[in-house]
């Protein structure tokens, strides 16, 4: 067995893992996932982390495999612990562990008259606006709840998020048909630059939840089987694009992907209709 002996154990593991995480621009989420991991390992080690060792990492491992976590899971507490020893503690803990595949499972989209379907089921003109803007422009939940109303330039029809996933900006495409109203919700609630886009009945930003529910509601409104999340729109923006003729690197630039291959799942949702090659079978 190989022993870890750490040169310096912070006195608070939870705040000194925050603290790294904050110095290497990752979320907030991503924080508060690893702390969780990180305490999860601390209580099924039952040992202090300077005789902790690697075997003690794939015994670990291997009992969140023999209770079935998933591919992703495995690879989030693998990677939470490594990041403890390696950019917490400083020490390398190589651990020949082939990272426990994610399944290959197809996010779900929306067909474009689903999506259609779905706006129309939406009643309250404000709500429709949010979810309208969501899919038009491919954004992230939180991205557009955060969009202020100097990150869009309604007249030149795109906008930008300000410190997206990866605490970096990109640029976002406006449709045409929402420029009317964006400009009518910016004076009927008198709106200056630095007041966020959308805000409730008291004046606050909406939280996604808020969101959730109204998508949810108007997906069961409509008629609509599948599970439908305020992610599954950008999912829908992402496929009906490529339906649409883009390529994979137009789409990727828009969703903020930083590899083409993240965006290639896509083309595997697109409509077959797209696909011009034809089964050998029709030439026989």
């Amino acid at each position: 067995m190989h022993i870890l002996f750490m040169t310096y154990i912070p006195i608070d593991i939870e705040e000194s893992v925050k603290r790294e995480c904050k110095r290497r621009r990752y979320s907030d989420k991503t924080a508060k996932t690893y702390v969780f991991c990180i305490k999860r390992f601390m209580k099924w080690c039952k040992k202090d982390l300077s005789t902790v060792s690697k075997k003690d990492v794939r015994l670990f491992l291997e009992h969140l495999s023999e209770k079935e976590r998933a591919g992703n899971t495995m690879n989030v507490y693998h990677m939470a612990v490594r990041f403890l020893f390696e950019e917490v503690l400083n020490k390398r803990i190589w651990i020949d562990i082939h990272y426990s595949k994610t399944p290959e499972t197809l996010p779900v989209v929306l067909t474009k008259d689903e999506t259609k379907s779905l706006l129309n089921a939406i009643g309250n003109p404000k709500h429709k606006l949010m979810v309208e803007l969501l899919y038009s422009s491919g954004l992230r939940v939180s991205e557009l709840l955060n969009l202020k109303v100097k990150d869009i330039n309604i007249d030149k029809n795109y906008g930008f998020v300000r410190k997206g996933k990866g605490d970096k900006d990109r640029l976002f495409i406006l449709s045409e048909k929402l420029k009317d109203d964006l400009s009518g919700l910016i004076k009927t609630d008198k709106l200056t630059d630095d007041n966020y886009l959308f805000n409730s009945n008291r004046c606050k930003k909406y939280n996604a939840r808020s969101i959730q529910m109204i998508i949810c509601k108007a997906a069961k409104t409509a008629g609509i089987r599948k599970s439908v999340h305020p992610h599954t729109l950008r999912h829908s923006f992402a496929t009906h694009l490529i339906e649409n003729g883009y390529s994979v690197s137009d789409v990727q630039s828009l969703l903020g992907h930083k590899s083409p291959e993240t965006t290639m799942v896509y083309v595997h949702m697109a409509s077959p209709s797209m696909i011009k090659i034809k089964s050998p079978l029709d030439s026989l």
